[in-house]
């Protein structure tokens, strides 16, 4: 994996393993510090180009591949997925070769385990 870069709040950041838990992000286990410029808030969570793992308690929209899971507590909208995806909202993906749990509708080419849903499936 060559890393992605995540876009949060109009910046871009480079890593592996991404994380965005309560306003903090994480790239490959370290912290990123916000300066004082622009809300504080995160407001929109995008990543480029492909990454190992992404965790995430927003909207998650991957411009590329994760080698491994997806945990969002918002919807996710990704190319393909080596692990699973667990989100809170409704799923849009290529092939998971994994399992889906999702808080709403699941829309993917190919998945390869188990799909949790409170909306539709559709493969």
């Amino acid at each position: 994996m060559g890393g992605g870069s995540v876009t949060i709040n109009n910046k871009t950041y480079r890593g592996n393993n991404i994380t965005v838990i309560n306003d903090v992000v994480y790239i490959d286990g370290e912290q990123i510090t916000e300066d004082s410029e622009g809300p504080s808030s995160i407001m929109r969570v995008e990543v480029t180009g492909d990454v190992e793992s992404i965790k995430c308690d927003r909207n998650l929209i991957v411009h590329g591949n994760v080698e491994g899971a997806v945990d969002a507590r918002g919807s996710v909208n990704c190319n393909d997925v080596g692990g699973d995806i667990e989100s809170g909202g409704s799923v849009n993906c290529d092939d998971v070769r994994g399992s889906v749990t999702a808080g709403g509708s699941v829309n993917a080419d190919k998945i390869g385990g188990s799909v949790v849903e409170d909306g539709s499936v559709r493969t």
